[in-house]
């Protein structure tokens, strides 16, 4: 048996987490290894093999695929679409309505460099504000489940808010949507799970079955009934006995993941090669190709 370590989310249930209750991973064993609220971490962590597999934004796994890093984007397990997306929020009181009125503002994500950031800079510039002037536009780090109270406190002016936190942000009230990430790009995948090079060719076979078993756990949160996937998640979180609170996951709609199981477009790596390279953010031209493959994931050539 191959042991795969790996980081969770308190609270939610990770893809790889996924497989393997659905006896999708048969022959691996998960080691977790502790738990991380950012995606360029997670990633930083398979680069330097402090753990096997992990997940981020596609621009930043572009930015360590440019640095050197010995890693490839496997399979897609996160993006937008009309369920689950990034929303800006203001208080419905706050006089920001555009982009131009974020200049020296306050913008709390949970990373920076990544998505939120990313996406920040797109409504920024579609906005008409120039480089000087986006540079004035504060992104500020705030744990995800700090930001809504840092917005109502008034610590931060714009709240980046996604999945069931931003479902409990809203339901609380007295909050506006700015923008969101597919009000600007439509429905796309938006972030993978890497493994390292040296991982994939020493290991072929547990690559195919470990790419493998969470394409078709992404393929099956795809195509279930909603209620069908919360009650795995739930029991699931149940199972692992990390003490967590299950109420997260009841507010869970979509995994907002674009290809079939996972898989992975050039145009999705593509829109993030661009806006590095226009912020001046990447060190050498880099190719989608060089960045991910489809080769492992079962759905790759399928309708």
């Amino acid at each position: 048996m191959s042991e795969i370590r790996y980081q969770g989310s308190v609270g939610q249930v990770t893809f790889p987490e996924l497989a393997q209750a659905l006896g999708y991973l048969p022959g691996l064993r998960l080691m977790w290894v502790g738990n991380t609220i950012s995606g360029p971490q997670d990633i930083q962590s398979v680069a330097t093999g402090a753990i096997d597999i992990g997940g981020a934004f596609d621009g930043a796994i572009v930015k360590l695929v440019a640095a050197g890093s010995p890693i490839k984007a496997v399979v897609g397990y996160y993006g937008a679409d009309e369920q689950s997306y990034i929303g800006y929020y203001v208080l419905d009181g706050s006089p920001i309505r555009s982009a131009r009125d974020l200049v020296g503002k306050k913008v709390g994500m949970n990373t920076l460099g990544a998505h939120a950031e990313a996406v920040l800079d797109e409504y920024l510039a579609r906005g008409g504000l120039s480089h000087d002037e986006i540079k004035q536009v504060i992104p500020t780090v705030v744990p995800p489940v700090n930001t809504e109270q840092a917005l109502r406190a008034h610590q931060i002016d714009v709240a980046v808010l996604s999945g069931v936190i931003r479902d409990k942000a809203v339901a609380h009230g007295g909050l506006r949507r700015l923008t969101s990430d597919v009000d600007l790009l439509g429905p796309f995948t938006a972030g993978s799970l890497v493994l390292r090079k040296d991982f994939i060719a020493r290991n072929p076979h547990t690559t195919a079955a470990l790419v493998g078993g969470i394409a078709r756990a992404v393929q099956w949160s795809q195509t279930q009934p909603r209620d069908v996937v919360v009650a795995k998640f739930e029991q699931i979180i149940r199972a692992r006995g990390r003490a967590e609170d299950t109420s997260l996951v009841d507010l869970w709609k979509s995994s907002g993941v674009a290809g079939k199981g996972g898989l992975i477009a050039d145009a999705e790596f593509a829109t993030w090669i661009r806006w590095l390279k226009a912020n001046g953010q990447l060190g050498k031209d880099v190719a989608p190709a060089e960045v991910y493959t489809n080769a492992y994931n079962p759905f790759a050539g399928k309708p």
